[in-house]
Protein backbone atom coordinates (compact mmCIF):
# COMPACT_ATOMS: atom_id res chain seq x y z
CA UNK A 1 0.00 0.00 0.00
CA UNK A 2 1.19 3.54 -1.07
CA UNK A 3 2.20 5.25 2.05
CA UNK A 4 -0.26 8.45 1.33
CA UNK A 5 -2.53 5.98 1.57
CA UNK A 6 -1.75 5.29 4.95
CA UNK A 7 -1.78 8.64 6.23
CA UNK A 8 -4.79 10.43 5.00
CA UNK A 9 -5.88 13.07 7.02
CA UNK A 10 -9.50 13.62 7.70
CA UNK A 11 -11.40 17.26 7.75
CA UNK A 12 -15.01 17.60 9.23
CA UNK A 13 -16.52 20.76 7.79
CA UNK A 14 -19.31 22.75 8.66
CA UNK A 15 -20.00 23.30 12.91
CA UNK A 16 -22.29 25.36 13.39
CA UNK A 17 -23.26 24.47 16.95
CA UNK A 18 -20.81 24.86 19.99
CA UNK A 19 -21.77 21.31 20.55
CA UNK A 20 -20.36 20.28 17.65
CA UNK A 21 -17.12 21.83 18.73
CA UNK A 22 -17.46 18.91 21.50
CA UNK A 23 -18.05 16.29 19.16
CA UNK A 24 -14.79 17.28 16.85
CA UNK A 25 -12.68 17.50 20.51
CA UNK A 26 -13.74 13.73 21.02
CA UNK A 27 -13.25 12.20 17.41
CA UNK A 28 -10.22 14.40 16.43
CA UNK A 29 -10.35 14.83 13.20
CA UNK A 30 -7.02 16.62 11.90
CA UNK A 31 -8.78 20.28 10.84
CA UNK A 32 -12.76 20.75 10.73
CA UNK A 33 -14.32 23.63 8.91
CA UNK A 34 -16.22 26.71 9.63
CA UNK A 35 -18.28 27.98 6.45
CA UNK A 36 -18.75 31.80 6.10
CA UNK A 37 -20.63 31.91 3.41
CA UNK A 38 -23.95 33.64 4.29
CA UNK A 39 -26.00 31.53 1.97
CA UNK A 40 -24.51 28.12 3.45
CA UNK A 41 -27.54 26.78 6.16
CA UNK A 42 -23.88 26.20 7.48
CA UNK A 43 -23.22 29.56 8.11
CA UNK A 44 -21.45 31.02 11.07
CA UNK A 45 -20.46 34.98 11.84
CA UNK A 46 -17.32 36.03 13.05
CA UNK A 47 -18.31 35.89 16.69
CA UNK A 48 -19.84 32.35 17.11
CA UNK A 49 -16.73 30.92 14.93
CA UNK A 50 -14.45 32.40 17.63
CA UNK A 51 -16.81 30.78 20.18
CA UNK A 52 -16.45 27.05 18.60
CA UNK A 53 -12.38 28.17 17.95
CA UNK A 54 -11.94 28.87 21.51
CA UNK A 55 -13.30 25.02 22.46
CA UNK A 56 -11.70 23.25 19.87
CA UNK A 57 -8.24 21.58 20.90
CA UNK A 58 -5.66 22.84 19.73
CA UNK A 59 -4.29 19.74 17.69
CA UNK A 60 -6.99 20.46 15.36
CA UNK A 61 -6.42 23.05 12.56
CA UNK A 62 -9.68 25.04 12.06
CA UNK A 63 -10.03 26.12 8.21
CA UNK A 64 -12.83 29.29 7.07
CA UNK A 65 -14.36 28.18 4.15
CA UNK A 66 -15.11 31.43 2.19
CA UNK A 67 -16.87 31.67 -1.41
CA UNK A 68 -16.17 35.11 -3.40
CA UNK A 69 -15.83 36.90 0.14
CA UNK A 70 -13.85 40.08 0.19
CA UNK A 71 -9.74 38.96 0.59
CA UNK A 72 -9.43 41.63 3.83
CA UNK A 73 -11.83 39.40 5.77
CA UNK A 74 -10.16 36.59 4.94
CA UNK A 75 -7.14 37.70 6.12
CA UNK A 76 -8.59 39.43 9.43
CA UNK A 77 -9.70 36.19 10.55
CA UNK A 78 -6.67 34.32 10.11
CA UNK A 79 -4.49 37.34 11.71
CA UNK A 80 -7.01 37.10 14.71
CA UNK A 81 -6.04 33.24 14.68
CA UNK A 82 -10.05 32.57 14.32
CA UNK A 83 -9.01 30.05 11.67
CA UNK A 84 -5.60 28.61 10.57
CA UNK A 85 -6.18 28.27 7.06
CA UNK A 86 -8.66 29.75 4.09
CA UNK A 87 -10.47 27.46 1.53
CA UNK A 88 -11.44 29.65 -1.19
CA UNK A 89 -14.74 28.22 -3.28
CA UNK A 90 -15.21 30.94 -5.85
CA UNK A 91 -13.62 32.47 -8.56
CA UNK A 92 -10.68 33.90 -6.62
CA UNK A 93 -7.29 34.32 -8.23
CA UNK A 94 -3.70 33.35 -7.75
CA UNK A 95 -3.16 36.72 -7.04
CA UNK A 96 -5.28 36.57 -4.42
CA UNK A 97 -4.26 33.28 -2.97
CA UNK A 98 -0.46 34.46 -3.23
CA UNK A 99 -1.77 37.92 -1.30
CA UNK A 100 -3.29 36.28 1.02
CA UNK A 101 -0.24 33.92 1.74
CA UNK A 102 1.76 36.60 1.45
CA UNK A 103 0.39 39.24 4.21
CA UNK A 104 -0.75 36.18 6.83
CA UNK A 105 2.17 34.05 6.16
CA UNK A 106 -0.81 30.94 6.63
CA UNK A 107 -1.94 28.50 4.34
CA UNK A 108 -4.83 28.82 1.69
CA UNK A 109 -6.88 25.87 0.08
CA UNK A 110 -8.36 26.10 -3.43
CA UNK A 111 -11.33 24.71 -3.95
CA UNK A 112 -12.12 23.16 -7.67
CA UNK A 113 -15.73 21.92 -8.53
CA UNK A 114 -14.48 18.85 -11.11
CA UNK A 115 -16.62 18.25 -14.24
CA UNK A 116 -13.85 17.56 -16.45
CA UNK A 117 -10.41 16.70 -16.19
CA UNK A 118 -9.07 20.26 -17.78
CA UNK A 119 -10.44 21.54 -14.39
CA UNK A 120 -8.32 19.93 -12.85
CA UNK A 121 -5.55 20.34 -14.28
CA UNK A 122 -6.10 24.12 -14.99
CA UNK A 123 -5.21 24.84 -10.85
CA UNK A 124 -2.25 21.75 -10.59
CA UNK A 125 0.14 24.37 -11.50
CA UNK A 126 -1.61 27.02 -8.43
CA UNK A 127 0.02 28.44 -5.63
CA UNK A 128 -2.30 27.22 -3.33
CA UNK A 129 -0.43 25.22 -0.48
CA UNK A 130 -3.90 22.46 -1.12
CA UNK A 131 -6.06 22.44 -3.51
CA UNK A 132 -9.70 20.48 -3.11
CA UNK A 133 -11.54 19.01 -5.66
CA UNK A 134 -15.55 18.23 -5.31
CA UNK A 135 -18.19 18.31 -7.11
CA UNK A 136 -20.05 21.55 -6.05
CA UNK A 137 -20.23 23.35 -3.67
CA UNK A 138 -21.89 21.36 -0.81
CA UNK A 139 -23.63 19.26 -3.09
CA UNK A 140 -23.07 16.14 -1.33
CA UNK A 141 -22.70 14.12 -4.14
CA UNK A 142 -19.28 12.44 -5.39
CA UNK A 143 -17.77 13.22 -8.83
CA UNK A 144 -16.32 10.67 -11.08
CA UNK A 145 -12.86 10.11 -9.17
CA UNK A 146 -11.08 8.81 -12.04
CA UNK A 147 -10.23 12.31 -13.41
CA UNK A 148 -8.17 12.72 -10.78
CA UNK A 149 -5.41 9.60 -11.77
CA UNK A 150 -1.96 10.53 -11.46
CA UNK A 151 -2.42 13.86 -9.16
CA UNK A 152 1.02 14.17 -7.64
CA UNK A 153 0.56 17.07 -5.30
CA UNK A 154 -1.13 17.11 -2.36
CA UNK A 155 -5.10 17.21 -2.47
CA UNK A 156 -8.36 17.51 -0.28
CA UNK A 157 -11.25 15.24 -1.63
CA UNK A 158 -14.94 16.13 -0.92
CA UNK A 159 -18.03 15.30 -2.34
CA UNK A 160 -20.31 12.49 -1.06
CA UNK A 161 -18.16 11.06 1.17
CA UNK A 162 -19.54 8.80 4.35
CA UNK A 163 -17.53 6.41 6.37
CA UNK A 164 -18.96 3.74 3.90
CA UNK A 165 -17.25 4.92 0.77
CA UNK A 166 -13.91 6.74 2.47
CA UNK A 167 -12.04 2.92 2.46
CA UNK A 168 -12.33 3.23 -1.49
CA UNK A 169 -11.94 6.75 -2.06
CA UNK A 170 -8.21 6.48 -0.26
CA UNK A 171 -7.78 2.84 -2.36
CA UNK A 172 -8.87 4.67 -5.23
CA UNK A 173 -7.29 8.38 -5.72
CA UNK A 174 -4.70 8.36 -3.11
CA UNK A 175 -5.98 11.98 -1.15
CA UNK A 176 -3.85 13.76 1.31
CA UNK A 177 -7.23 14.34 3.08
CA UNK A 178 -10.84 13.58 2.87
CA UNK A 179 -13.40 16.10 3.61
CA UNK A 180 -16.66 15.33 5.17
CA UNK A 181 -20.07 17.92 5.52
CA UNK A 182 -23.25 15.96 5.20
CA UNK A 183 -21.98 12.68 5.27
CA UNK A 184 -21.63 13.03 8.91
CA UNK A 185 -24.75 14.87 9.30
CA UNK A 186 -28.25 13.45 10.25
CA UNK A 187 -31.18 15.45 9.61
CA UNK A 188 -29.01 18.76 8.84
CA UNK A 189 -26.80 18.60 12.19
CA UNK A 190 -23.41 16.94 12.90
CA UNK A 191 -23.98 13.33 14.32
CA UNK A 192 -21.39 12.38 16.80
CA UNK A 193 -21.53 8.16 15.83
CA UNK A 194 -21.29 9.07 12.07
CA UNK A 195 -18.19 11.64 12.68
CA UNK A 196 -16.47 8.71 15.05
CA UNK A 197 -17.08 5.99 12.54
CA UNK A 198 -15.53 8.33 9.72
CA UNK A 199 -12.57 8.77 11.58
CA UNK A 200 -11.99 5.38 12.23
CA UNK A 201 -12.74 4.68 8.31
CA UNK A 202 -10.16 7.05 7.44
CA UNK A 203 -7.57 5.89 10.13
CA UNK A 204 -7.36 2.03 10.36
CA UNK A 205 -5.37 2.14 7.24
CA UNK A 206 -2.65 3.13 9.18
CA UNK A 207 -1.96 0.17 11.07
CA UNK A 208 -2.72 -2.24 7.65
Amino acid sequence: MKEREQNVKIKICGLCREEDADYANEVSPDYVGLVFWEKSKRYVTAELAQRIRNKIHSGIQVVGVFLDAPVEEVIALLQQNVIDMAQLHGSETEEDIQYIQAVTGKPVMKAVKVQHRYDVEAWLDSSADYLLFDAGTGSGQTFDWELLADVEREFFLAGGLTAENIPEAIQRVGPYAVDLSSGVETDGHKDLDKMRKAVFATRRNKNE
